[in-house]
């Protein structure tokens, strides 16, 4: 931990070629060297992913209100799209000089940018801070008791669905188990809609199905232990790939998914959005992508959580999903932090909330959701029963990836569950 010189080098010499040689970029020439400009005035360098409304327009507002009453200090944003946020992020963190603030999403990849004492311990200082925030939204940016991460949104992964599909196939009430669910898809193709957006191109939403499935097979215990064991030889993980092949097998998502983006025109939100599909499994974002990318299904749209798998140990009340926070490089100036106290004051954390691109980090603020969905959302989160991150996070980044992959070759026919299960035990115990 800290800055143990052992523990940085063995994190820097994991990160591929490919990755270094992104970091000779002018983007990246940017990051560490932000402080004192010499005349008392402090710039800093934050980096994002808020590359679609609100938040695109909301954080320099946010901004510009911080720079006015702290005149001393200047914030530069950069603003990435997921993946290349990712591959950005790996890129910087090999050359050892992260940004002064930096999103996160918490888990293994935070994890390693912490034991690589890359990371501001932010334990003392957030302490009161903290205790004014819910719990869940702590849980993934904190490791051995310290607080490295402030969070300013959390919510889960479910179902979004469109109530006019729904209801023209004859489906009158959303599916609370497996069973159900997979008779839904039936009846949607039989009525000649297509049952599910998905954004195969880019394979982390594909994860999201492996990933409920193995939580409700197993419960959180079993997904914890993989993670201590680096053991996926459970039954849970075989069984996830073999329900997700029964889904895989009826053909439910739209033409074309192996080459679809998410949020990209004519991508898994806009077709979504368009109500060219009924359904499709999203975190708590997916309203505005969906508005942004295609259309509003306003009324239409409804939200159901993942459902039960007969026979399985987790619990329905279980939820798989995660939010976004911030963190800071270790040694940024403290106008940072600053920084980070001001998107949570009780004004902004209302702007936050309403923009409908966040949800609640600060206990009591769900009163501020007026939009049932989004307070379904929140009330399913609040009395969660277990919580589990995305995988691609909550595990380190290589093994992460080998999820991802592994159930995008699952849903494309080319492995089987046995083999996805094997081949990230075998990347998570090279790690």
């Amino acid at each position: 931990m800290g800055t143990d010189i052992r523990s940085r080098r063995s994190f820097l010499s994991a990160v591929s070629a490919g990755s270094l040689a992104v970091a000779a970029s002018p983007l990246l020439s940017a990051c560490g060297g932000s402080g004192s400009d010499g005349d008392g005035k402090t710039t800093l360098e934050w980096w994002d992913n808020a590359t679609t409304e609100p938040q695109k327009s909301l954080y320099p507002q946010l901004i510009q209100a911080f720079q006015a009453a702290r005149p001393d200090v200047t914030i530069k944003i950069t603003n990435l799209e997921n993946e290349a946020y990712k591959a950005k992020m790996t890129a910087v963190t090999a050359s050892g000089k992260l940004p002064d603030i930096f999103m996160t999403w918490g888990g293994g990849v935070l994890k390693q940018q912490v034991d690589a004492g890359l990371v501001e311990d932010l334990t003392s200082r957030a302490a009161a801070l903290s205790a004014t925030l819910t719990p869940i939204s702590q849980q993934a940016y904190r490791f051995d008791g310290k607080t490295w991460a402030i969070p300013n949104d959390i919510g889960m992964v479910g179902f979004w669905y469109n109530k006019r599909l729904f209801a023209k196939a004859g489906i009158k009430a959303p599916p609370a188990t497996w069973s159900e669910f997979l008779d839904g898809v039936r009846k949607l193709k039989s009525a000649g809609i297509t049952p599910i957006a998905l954004a195969g191109k880019e394979k982390w939403p594909g994860h999201y199905y492996w990933a409920y499935l193995a939580l409700r097979i197993g419960g959180t215990a079993t997904l914890k232990q993989a993670e201590t064991s680096k053991d996926f030889s459970a039954p849970a993980f075989a069984g996830a790939g073999q329900r997700l092949k029964e889904l895989v097998d009826l053909a439910p998502f739209q033409p074309g998914f192996q080459g679809a983006g998410y949020a990209t025109p004519g991508g898994q939100a806009a077709t979504m959005g368009a109500g060219q599909a009924a359904m499709e499994l999203m975190g708590q974002w997916a309203p505005n992508v969906q508005r942004d990318t295609g259309k509003d299904l306003g009324e239409d749209l409804g939200f159901f959580p993942f459902p039960a798998v007969e026979g399985g140990q987790g619990s329905p009340g279980d939820i798989f999903g995660g939010g976004s926070g911030h963190a800071l490089r270790k040694g940024a100036p403290a106008a940072a932090y600053d920084f980070l106290k001001f998107l949570l004051t009780p004004e902004n954390e209302r702007k936050l909330i309403t923009s409908g691109a966040f949800m609640p980090v600060v206990k009591g603020a769900e009163s501020a959701i007026t939009d049932p969905n989004r307070r379904l959302v929140a009330e399913t989160v609040a009395r969660a029963s277990g919580f589990q991150l995305y995988l691609d996070q909550a595990f380190p980044p290589a093994v992460g990836q080998e999820v991802n992959d592994g159930v995008a070759d699952l849903i494309a026919g080319r492995k089987t569950p046995e083999q996805v299960a094997a081949a990230v035990t075998r990347t998570a115990k090279s790690q």
